[in-house]
């Protein structure tokens, strides 16, 4: 649309013309699916891509997915479904049971990784220390075979797999420790303004530094040439420029000759981390300005919270 070149030379027409612009680029982006995820049928560990196409598709996705441009598209729905919901105060408790439910859900599901672990440990020491083997072949029929040492350096990542997919749901149910030096004292309503300026200012501003970070630490490690966080202050026609060099070049270097060789995935986790913090953050400001609005009778209304059977657990739980 051009608003922004029209409008950028102040940080006040800049912002206007960014929010502005929100809406056409959504549209535009889901009317054309093919101009940012053409790459996605040609996912490899290796090998260049021989697509021009495609290859342009992926620098598009890489450059938007960390762009000022996403940013405002994301704040633009945020700000509708904000009015919305106050307008009608349902749409934002069905925000808030939705976001919750999928962070239960996600936690409850990554939670038997846990289980996991605990089994693939002792298969393990059972198979080196009783049969004294080098390598454990998993599955039937295609058989899945990795040194022992590969598996026991696997285990990390079904433990980051627990930090990173368990985190939000473990803000739902109220597992956090919370450093609190006056929150205890303070009154409903006070309690509920700290929620949710707390979720804006601290929780969201440190997981969207955290989410830039994370995606060009990720990109880094797939393809080559490297993509950086300074090509996203260059103009994307240059950029595209490198659609006919651009080539897969996942990182499958392991810390040992036969360890555990897919740490990429530990950087995925890191964005997927980052993307399930925000929108948690989201449904703790709506939660937390429902339950002002509504007053103490409101509070924890629709909160799925797990019980525990156990008294102590429960106690402990509450004071966190």
């Amino acid at each position: 649309m051009g608003l922004v070149e029209a409008w950028g030379g102040n940080a006040f027409g800049w912002f206007f013309a960014n929010l502005i612009e929100a809406p056409y680029n959504l549209f535009y982006a889901l009317l054309h699916p093919s101009a940012w995820l053409a790459w996605v049928p040609h996912m490899q560990l290796n090998g260049r891509i021989e697509d021009t196409a495609v290859a342009e598709s992926l620098i598009r996705f890489m450059y938007y997915g960390a762009s000022w441009e996403l940013f405002f598209v994301l704040f633009f729905l945020f700000l509708v479904v904000t009015v919305v919901g106050l307008l009608n105060n349902l749409v934002m408790w069905s925000c808030v049971r939705g976001l919750e439910a999928m962070a239960n859900w996600i936690g409850r599901v990554a939670a038997w990784f846990g289980l996991i672990m605990v089994l693939q440990q002792i298969l393990i020491i059972f198979m080196q220390r009783v049969f004294a083997v080098a390598e454990i072949s998993l599955g039937f029929g295609m058989t899945f075979t990795k040194d022992v040492s590969w598996w026991s350096e696997e285990l990390k990542l079904y433990n980051a797999m627990i930090v990173c997919l368990c985190v939000t749901y473990t803000f739902v149910q109220g597992g956090h420790v919370r450093v609190d030096l006056v929150y205890s004292v303070v009154s409903y309503r006070t309690k509920r303004i700290i929620d949710m300026f707390g979720s804006m200012i601290f929780m969201v501003p440190a997981a969207l530094v955290t989410y830039f970070y994370g995606w060009f630490f990720l990109w880094r490690t797939l393809v080559t040439p490297p993509f950086s966080a300074s090509d996203t202050f260059k103009d994307l026609d240059k950029l595209l420029i490198k659609a006919r060099a651009l080539r897969w070049n996942v990182e499958t270097i392991g810390f040992s000759p036969n360890g555990f060789n897919g740490y990429f995935l530990f950087k995925v986790l890191l964005v997927v981390f980052t993307l399930l913090v925000i929108l948690q953050a989201i449904a703790f400001f709506y939660r937390s300005f429902l339950e002002l609005k509504e007053g103490p009778a409101s509070e924890g209304r629709y909160l799925d919270k797990d019980v525990l059977g156990d008294p102590i657990a429960e106690q402990a739980a509450q004071i966190h």
